[in-house]
């Protein structure tokens, strides 16, 4: 076989397991938006999102039923599928970085200075002359980037950023982040307590298409710009000088993953809290599955991560209903055994 069969077979090898990822996105979207209190048919839901392009279908949409799916249903749907590319995108720029496949994005210290944001708003009441919608994923963000910024700051040596120096910064300052959560988290009364706990464990509750509209900028960007990335992040699979030797600009590539990481999760915290797991389990599961190239990788994850998160997100609202349970419980429930599983994996 020619190199360009060869190439060619290959190609189609990874196109087939992306579709077959959008597959996956697209039934758990169905089920999903049909997942609740009032039960909606797939065929129905097939069919409302078919009138909004303009399509007709034989599957009518009762008013009632259509009120829920545009005003409740595809809202969260829509959020929880972008926070799960954009955590799962930025997971995987993290491991290609670090070259470590146990490399996670809360190890610049962007989910920590987030959550810590959004509590001093919620037990300190800063920024209260702004409407708490407003105040508190705003503060979340601006802590994540802060911590982001000073992490690449203290790693930055001759106008070079060391790479093991920003891991440590990062774990430093989750250290920081951590601990003066625990401290607003002492001060705090029965009802900010509440409201802080459930804010920290992630929650897609407050999802409405103007908080999709305004968080979509911060979750899109780093999915999308991820691309360019692909083949220098492949190169520094070889190690930093064989990057360069290649070409490769390897400091701004290390600032650009940075930045988009600090983008990416600081948009996903500061709209629905810390959920752990996505950006850590989903990119090295698309590696079993397509192999180590970033072109695959990358979006691979952006379509594994959605598919998860919205999955997550049904099961949490309807496992204990009328009661929900915060989204972060379940993908942890289900990330922490499927990460020992290929850690047991990787030592067999």
């Amino acid at each position: 076989m020619t190199a360009a069969a060869l190439f060619a077979a290959r190609r189609r090898r990874h196109l087939t397991r992306l579709g077959a990822l959008g597959v996956a996105l697209g039934l758990a979207v169905i089920v999903a938006a049909g997942t609740g209190a009032m039960r909606i048919a797939p065929s129905t839901v097939v069919g409302a999102l078919a009138e909004a392009i303009g399509l007709s279908t034989p599957w009518a949409t009762a008013p009632d039923e259509a009120a829920v799916l545009w005003a409740i249903r595809l809202p969260r749907v829509v959020l929880a599928a972008l926070v799960g590319a954009a955590l799962a995108v930025t997971g995987a720029l993290c491991q290609g970085l670090f070259r470590n496949p146990l490399a996670d994005p809360g190890l610049v210290g962007v989910a920590s200075g987030a959550a810590l944001g959004a509590s001093a708003v919620i037990v300190l009441g800063v920024g209260a002359a702004l409407p708490l919608t407003v105040a508190l994923p705003a503060a979340a963000f601006l802590g994540g980037v802060l911590f982001t910024v000073l992490a690449h700051r203290v790693a930055v040596r001759g106008g070079r950023t060391d790479v093991a120096t920003l891991l440590l910064a990062g774990i430093g300052l989750n250290a920081v982040g951590f601990a003066g959560l625990g401290l607003l988290t002492f001060v705090a009364d029965d009802a900010q307590l509440r409201g802080l706990t459930f804010w920290l464990l992630g929650s897609l509750g407050g999802a409405t298409w103007p908080a999709v509209a305004a968080a979509a900028p911060g979750l899109v960007l780093p999915v999308v710009l991820a691309a360019w990335l692909a083949r220098p992040l492949d190169a520094l699979v070889l190690g930093e000088t064989e990057a360069a030797h290649l070409g490769v600009p390897v400091e701004r590539v290390r600032r650009a993953v940075v930045a988009l990481v600090a983008l990416g999760v600081g948009a996903a915290v500061a709209v629905t809290g810390t959920i752990g797991f996505v950006g850590l389990v989903v990119p090295q599961g698309v590696r079993l599955l397509a192999g180590p190239d970033h072109r695959v990788t990358l979006p691979g994850s952006a379509l594994a991560g959605a598919a998860l998160l919205v999955g997550a997100d049904a099961v949490a609202r309807t496992v204990a209903a009328p009661a929900e349970v915060p989204v972060g419980v379940v993908t942890t429930l289900i990330g922490a055994p499927a990460f020992l599983t290929l850690l047991w994996g990787r030592r067999s």
